[in-house]
């Protein structure tokens, strides 16, 4: 891949992803495979007015040993230095940025019981750090291509350094930044995003109803004064940033406890390197009762046994099945590029601030108006080329969301 284009890229996410701010610290998280585009986008970052970038690297092969080797008590351990460091964040609230490259089969055969346990017992003491920043900082989770995820995305590509650029005009693809100018770009698409966002929001809608040839029939409550949020956000202090760049979703929380019926999966679902394949949910008042899958059906069991909140919907998002990422016809085996081919839904933690006035509740009030709580949110496809989605409102009126698997509007 050319310099200049990745360069392009790197700008984009420093800019319209993290939108960073003159003097603000910056957090980037990346694999050992990715030094070159990290120097990048650093860099980038300290253009953009950074004080100091720090890089924090991750592997996932040592991952994978401790997962293999260290006992149950130490995967889950937070040690005292880390709560310190993570109190550090919660004063200071730098920007981060999360850089996915990992390989999609990567933890494949863990021990999935224990590696579930530990994650829980980590999250009891990581959560309420997590809570205290939420809706305070910027931060953007982005791609680069992984040679092992290139490899399993492109499995036919003639070498390595062929499937990774294949990935890589696929990343920027979807992500609007190999032709023409990213930030513009990104200017108009949120401006079409906002627009849509605008008319669901006048609608005054109390539930959404999913129906498919494959089997889906579902009906999901929404909160009374829920909103339709997508691509751009704003944090409390009034700084704008986009958290997940590919974005094609407008998505909002639904309400705890009103989620009834069957819904299929389109695509596979990359759970903490492990993938889960041709999967179906069945919810009764709300909670995910019954599951199953033709791979990972374990872990899925393990996933919405995480805690209380995580059998419980956090996420309704609306993606129209001709989005650039479903154009594509590219599989990604990554929920972040996935996700944004067509509709999903996600497990556990909804986002409060999909609610009007959120900024004046406290937590514990947004949570008793329907916001799920939980330490997962797991987004999972299930837009096809022929979903169709109607609004309702109090009074029964029905208005068109989705017809054949696209905006009805």
């Amino acid at each position: 891949m050319q310099k200049t284009a990745l360069k392009n890229y790197a700008k984009l996410l420093a800019r319209v992803g993290l939108n960073v701010h003159k003097g603000q610290e910056v957090i980037i998280t990346a694999e050992l495979d990715q030094p070159e585009f990290v120097q990048l986008a650093a860099e980038e970052c300290y253009r953009a007015g950074a004080a100091k970038v720090r890089v924090e690297w991750t592997h996932q092969p040592v991952s994978r040993l401790s997962a293999q080797y260290c006992s149950e008590e130490v995967l889950g351990e937070v040690r005292p230095w880390q709560e310190e460091k993570l109190r550090c964040e919660v004063r200071e609230l730098p920007a981060r940025l999360y850089l996915e490259s990992a390989d999609p089969d990567g933890m494949s055969g863990i021990d999935s019981a224990k590696y579930a346990r530990a994650v829980q017992a980590r999250s009891r003491i990581v959560k309420p750090y997590r809570d205290k920043m939420e809706n305070k900082y910027q931060w953007c989770i982005a791609a680069v291509a992984g040679e092992k995820w290139a490899k399993k995305v492109f499995p036919r590509a003639t070498g390595a350094s062929i499937a990774e650029d294949k990935l890589w005009r696929a990343i920027l693809s979807c992500s609007r930044s190999l032709e023409g100018n990213p930030l513009e770009n990104w200017r108009r698409h949120n401006e079409d995003l906002s627009a849509r966002c605008a008319y669901l929001n006048s609608l005054g809608l109390s539930s959404l109803e999913y129906q498919s040839s494959n089997g889906t029939d579902l009906r999901v409550g929404l909160l009374r004064d829920g909103l339709f949020a997508a691509g751009e956000e704003k944090t409390l202090s009034g700084i704008s940033f986009n958290p997940n760049i590919p974005s094609e979703e407008v998505f909002t929380s639904p309400k705890r406890g009103e989620a009834e019926g069957i819904v299929y999966s389109t695509k596979p679902l990359s759970y903490q390197g492990q993938l889960i394949r041709n999967f179906s949910v069945r919810f009764e008042q709300g909670r995910a009762v019954e599951v199953h899958a033709s791979a990972g059906e374990d872990v899925l069991k393990k996933m919405i046994e995480m805690d209380e909140g995580a059998s419980y919907l956090g996420e309704c998002a609306l993606v129209p099945y001709d989005s650039p990422v479903n154009a594509s016809r590219v599989l990604f085996y990554n929920t972040l590029f996935d996700e944004n081919a067509a509709c999903h839904l996600a497990l556990g933690r909804g986002f409060t601030n999909c609610v009007r006035g959120y900024a004046e509740k406290s937590e514990e009030e947004l949570h008793a108006m329907g916001i799920n709580d939980s330490m997962i949110h797991v987004d999972f496809m299930i837009g096809n080329d022929d979903l169709y989605i109607d609004g309702v409102t109090d009074t029964g009126a029905r208005h068109p969301i989705f017809r054949n698997g696209r905006w009805a509007f």
